[in-house]
């Protein structure tokens, strides 16, 4: 078994296969913190995928806390140790993070996400208010 494996025919795309393969391997103890990942290019050129989508994936990581980068040294792996008393999210934590995530996959810088979402919140409030006599 390969440590990276990309499977051209799932419906997942590629770029979100290996996200969820290199957290899975840091996660499960096979890189562990401090260790570098291969670089860029050369994961590209093993993979035989695009530089872009391998940047996409690393970039996504970097943000999500799971690796650090050093310019002219490369990329390595941080400590993702859970805290002493892990919290839970409520489920309307959980959807607002999922949709923060997706909002950031789609490009939306993040320091807009919150202005995005007071417009739906105010539209939907407009949406859901009583008609008054005389408006409609």
């Amino acid at each position: 078994m390969e440590v990276f494996e990309i499977d051209e025919r799932s419906s997942i795309p590629i770029w979100l296969q290996l996200k969820n393969r290199l957290v899975y391997l840091i996660s499960s103890g096979y890189y562990r913190p401090g260790d570098k990942l291969p670089t860029v290019r050369d994961l590209a050129i093993k993979l035989k995928i695009n530089y872009n989508t391998v940047n996409k994936v690393y970039q996504s990581l970097l943000h999500d806390g799971y690796l650090m980068a050093h310019r002219g040294r490369g990329t390595f792996v941080c400590d993702i140790a859970q805290p002493d008393a892990p919290k839970e999210d409520s489920p309307a934590d959980n959807v607002i993070d999922i949709m923060i995530k997706q909002c950031l996959d789609l490009g939306v810088p993040i320091d807009d996400i919150p202005n995005q979402v007071s417009k739906r919140v105010a539209r939907r409030r407009g949406a859901d208010a009583p008609v008054q006599e005389g408006e409609a």
